[in-house]
């Protein structure tokens, strides 16, 4: 099937995308998957990538002659496939499904076979994330079940975890300083330190105002890139240790992926608006300022329309602010 990478449409001074750079060229379009993809990722030194559906599969994709891509490897599983991370390393393949289970394989040198190794009871429900710490040999995941959870590869055992009040949506690692960072359906994410007796609790991220969808972590400059039900991506300048946040608004939907191209210093978000936004994280911005409670606007200094009392004094009965107060948080920037 044809296909080809449209830009985002524009409508009247919409000026949130520019144009002077040139749209990404589409190399490849995979299919053959019967149900939902949930995860995909390249094969470093390959011409291949892995996914997982939920339609139970594991697939591996290599690329042939004619340029097109093939499933070179087709493992079907117990239950739907959730998530995935791949270690080019050493060839292992961490595998979370619908039934809870976190599966580790090891993938062929030729990428023909997949040899199943452990399967970790991690979750009583759908795994959303598993991501492996390679310098400590866990594994970690986050499942609907409301718990994150962390399992030693080499015995088996579980080391520890942590159970919240939400469901968990996205997991992210910080392998450096052994911090998690979990996001969940209530909106916030929650920072984890994380060690051979159990987890403590560092901080709580809040600042969205629904679910998280998706996180990145980028190592060097220690920033933690969210994606939300409410459509925006923020930027937590965790290394800086100041605080600092910024909200990218470019979305009208749900934000549901973000990856992070280092040597571009772009940050990738997808949404259900089906969009695909690259954004320049060396550009200067200004900062998020903090939620202000507050009867009189403070951009225009008019009272809200529910503010009769100042309406009067200021005799601008009818003359209230118009932008909504749910809108004040963007407005003041």
């Amino acid at each position: 099937m044809a296909a080809e990478i449209k830009p985002a449409p524009r409508t009247g001074n919409d000026q949130r995308f520019s144009t002077s750079k040139p749209k990404p060229e589409l190399l490849s379009k995979l299919e053959g998957s019967g149900d939902d993809v949930n995860a995909a990722c390249l094969i470093p030194g390959e011409d291949g990538v892995i996914s997982v559906s939920d339609d139970k599969t594991i697939r591996v994709w290599l690329k042939r002659g004619s340029g097109q891509y093939w499933p070179s490897i087709c493992q079907y599983m117990p239950s739907g496939c959730t998530s995935l991370d791949y270690i080019p390393e050493t060839r292992h393949l961490f595998v979370g499904q619908e039934n809870g289970t976190v599966s580790q394989y090891l993938l062929a040198e030729d990428c023909n076979s997949l040899q199943l190794i452990r399967d970790f009871l991690a979750h009583q429900a759908r795994v959303v994330a598993v991501v492996f710490a390679k310098h400590s040999g866990w594994i970690l995941s986050a499942g609907r079940d409301k718990i994150f959870s962390y399992h030693c590869t080499s015995t088996g055992n579980r080391i520890g975890g942590f159970t919240f009040e939400a469901i968990c949506t996205a997991l992210q690692y910080d392998s450096q300083a052994k911090y998690a960072f979990v996001g969940d359906y209530a909106g916030q994410i929650t920072m984890l330190r994380l060690d051979s007796t159990g987890t403590t609790v560092v901080t709580t991220f809040k600042g969205h105002t629904g679910s998280i969808r998706a996180l990145s972590w980028v190592p060097g400059p220690q920033l933690l890139f969210s994606g939300s039900f409410d459509q925006s991506v923020i930027v937590w300048d965790v290394g800086g240790r100041r605080g600092t946040i910024y909200e990218l608004q470019g979305h009208s939907n749900k934000v549901s992926a973000l990856a992070y191209a280092n040597g571009a210093q772009q940050l990738i978000s997808a949404g259900e608006d089906s969009v695909i936004v690259f954004w320049e994280m060396n550009a200067m911005r200004k900062e998020v300022p903090e939620w202000v409670e507050s009867d009189i606007c403070q951009l225009c200094s008019r009272p809200f329309f529910w503010n009769l009392k100042a309406m009067m004094d200021q005799r601008q009965i009818g003359e209230s602010c118009s932008f909504p107060r749910g809108l004040s948080r963007y407005h003041l920037q």
